[in-house]
């Protein structure tokens, strides 16, 4: 398997940083041990913990407003993929990548090669019916799978049985089908007829699904259409999934939600009910606004992450949600964005395993709000930096990524090699 970062930096970082891990790591585990918690057993766990990279990801994002380019932007999806094989080999925390159609459109038996390459795997495909190819008959402009012109609808049918295809011989096992359709002024649409119409659209993309395939389907609750949206909510997307069939699943966006809802409920929800089917994770302070995952608010992260041990642990092997970041780095390198969101990601999944699960359970069932609440505390409180950097020692990765991927000057070596791109005007990128 090839490396983009030369070994020998990584094994120079590594040296410098060995010794104290292992003291920190004894350290934590003589603690972990004293509430009858083993560390290797959660190592064991977070090891094998991954989280997909979005090929989008990789470059540089924007806003409705602007967007400022970075050096060394991908200029293609091979681009992105050695990027993406950065961000794996530093933090094995990554081992799959999510395409997005027509962006990423290329032979996929190249696709396939250049991804094993780097030990890449495909994780969902991503359909776009939100904006217009350059070679596309029909406008999307006011709609796609909700369209009143039959002939659009038929057209992002397509394009999402194409992604399909594409999928089978990448070895992805799922679709994610996000929609910007709605309405910007009321009147605009009649709500039920468009509802009506992508329940309909939807149907024929899901009968093409492989037997051993998902469909994830994403709610948002705002953009581009800024009045009303198809599918707006948890809510109606549970009733998408629940019309479609038991290959459908909601997907949750943690920033595609209202101010102060209570995202970790509505995840327990799903779940109760068999439809959660996987994540995008972000932060926001706003609203969709795509931040760094656990850069506003960590502890969110984390219960969210509490429910999803809670039914891991209940149900096994059977409960497997798909994990993908879906971020946009408008001022920082997103190659060092996407390393700090994986780690944090597992970070949340690792304090969550150290959840007294018994302990929570009698307090929640003798009414003891404190004492209930302390339990989640301890475990989010507990620094569980050495495990995740033992973690990364392990499977060959770097303790320290971001130091480790500075020292080797990559964004300098893409830099000289990839042209500049031209500043974009307005547009969400």
């Amino acid at each position: 398997m090839e490396t983009i970062i030369e070994t020998d930096i990584v094994s120079r970082e590594n040296e410098a940083r060995q010794t104290a891990l292992k003291s920190d790591y004894a350290a934590l585990g003589e603690q972990l041990a004293r509430r009858g918690i083993a560390i290797d057993a959660v190592l064991a766990k977070v090891q094998a913990f991954g989280v997909a990279i979005p090929s989008w990801g990789v470059g540089t994002g924007g806003t409705r407003f602007a967007r400022f380019p970075g050096g060394g932007e991908p200029r293609d999806i091979f681009d992105k993929i050695e990027d993406c094989a950065v961000v794996q080999q530093l933090t094995r925390a990554t081992p799959t990548v999510s395409l997005h159609i027509p962006w990423d459109k290329a032979d996929p038996k190249r696709l396939k090669q250049a991804a094993a390459r780097f030990g890449l795997d495909f994780d969902a495909m991503n359909s776009n019916t939100f904006s217009d190819a350059a070679d596309q008959k029909l406008s999307y402009k006011f709609g796609s799978l909700s369209h009143a012109d039959a002939a659009v609808r038929r057209q992002a049918v397509e394009h999402n049985l194409e992604c399909i295809e594409i999928g089978r011989t990448l070895g992805s096992k799922a679709l994610t089908v996000w929609i910007g359709d709605g309405s910007n002024f009321p009147g605009q649409v009649n709500f039920a007829r468009a509802f009506s119409r992508y329940l309909e659209a939807m149907a024929d993309i899901y009968a093409a699904l492989p037997d051993d395939w998902r469909l994830f389907t994403e709610h948002k609750m705002y953009e581009p259409a800024f009045y009303s949206t198809v599918v707006q909510d948890w809510g109606t997307n549970y009733i998408i999934a629940k019309e479609l069939g038991p290959k459908a699943f909601c997907l949750v966006d943690l920033g595609h939600h209202a101010p102060n809802v209570n995202i970790e409920m509505i995840v327990s929800r799903l779940i109760q009910f068999g439809k959660l089917g996987g994540f995008h994770f972000n932060d926001s302070k706003y609203g969709d606004d795509d931040l760094d995952a656990g850069s506003i608010d960590p502890y969110r992260l984390f219960l969210v992450f509490n429910e999803l041990v809670d039914a891991e642990l209940s149900a096994g092997k059977a409960f497997h949600p798909a994990h993908m970041l879906d971020q946009s780095h408008n001022v920082t390198d997103p190659i060092e964005s996407l390393m700090l969101s994986a780690m944090e990601v597992q970070r949340a999944y690792a304090q969550a395993l150290l959840v007294d699960r018994d302990a929570l359970t009698a307090f929640q069932e003798d009414n003891d709000a404190l004492m209930a609440t302390q339990t989640l505390k301890a475990a989010y409180r507990t620094d569980v930096e050495p495990i995740l950097a033992m973690a990364r020692l392990n499977a060959g990765g770097a303790i320290d990524p971001v130091s480790a991927y500075r020292a080797a000057g990559y964004r300098a070596k893409v830099t000289a090699e990839r042209p500049a791109v031209a500043a974009a005007g307005g547009g969400i990128i």
